[in-house]
C-alpha cells in the first residue's frame, strides 16, 4: 500500500507552479495516487468584463467564466500525465489560494499537498506571509514545498 492516496497540487499556470505539478505528477504516478490539480482564482468584476467585451466586440462572450483557468488546468494535466500521473482530476475554485487549497485538503481527505516555493524568500513573503509558508503551518496533511525557482 502506498503512502499517499490523494495528492493535491496548487497551480496558477506559471512555469514555477508547473514544476510543482511535474513533481506531484511523478509522486502520484509512483504511488498510484489520485492527483487533484487545483487552481484558485477570483473571476473578473462586471466592470472588467464590460471593458473586455467592448474591446473584443463579437468575441466578447469569451471573457465570461473561467476560460483562462481551465486552459491553465489543461496544461497542468498534460504536464502531470507526462510526469507519470494516471488518475488526474481538476478543480477550479473561486477564492484565495491558501484558504481554498486547505479547504480542498479537508474536503478530499488528502494525504499530501504540493506547492511551489515561490514567495518564500521574498520581502513580501517574509512580511505578509507566502502561500507555501501559510499552508505548511495550517495544513491537516503532509506538505511538499517544491524548489521551483532558480
Amino acid at each position: 500500500m502506498s503512502a499517499y492516496r490523494t495528492i493535491i497540487v496548487g497551480t496558477n499556470g506559471s512555469e514555477s507552479s508547473l514544476r510543482a505539478v511535474d513533481r506531484a505528477g511523478a509522486i502520484a504516478g509512483d504511488s498510484g495516487a489520485q492527483l487533484v490539480l487545483a487552481c484558485a482564482y477570483y473571476p473578473p468584476s462586471s466592470k472588467e468584463t464590460s471593458v473586455a467585451e467592448e474591446v473584443l466586440k463579437d468575441e466578447g462572450w469569451e471573457v465570461h467564466g473561467g476560460a483562462p483557468v481551465y486552459e491553465m488546468l489543461r496544461r497542468a494535466r498534460e504536464r502531470a500525465a507526462a510526469a507519470g500521473a494516471r488518475n488526474v482530476a481538476e478543480r477550479a475554485i473561486i477564492g484565495s489560494p491558501t484558504n481554498e487549497l486547505l479547504s480542498l485538503v479537508r474536503e478530499m481527505s488528502a494525504d499530501l499537498l504540493v506547492v511551489g516555493n515561490r514567495g518564500v524568500n521574498t520581502v513580501a513573503g517574509r512580511l505578509l506571509g507566502s502561500l507555501p509558508s501559510d499552508v505548511t503551518r495550517k495544513s491537516a496533511c503532509d506538505v511538499l514545498v517544491v524548489h521551483t525557482i532558480g
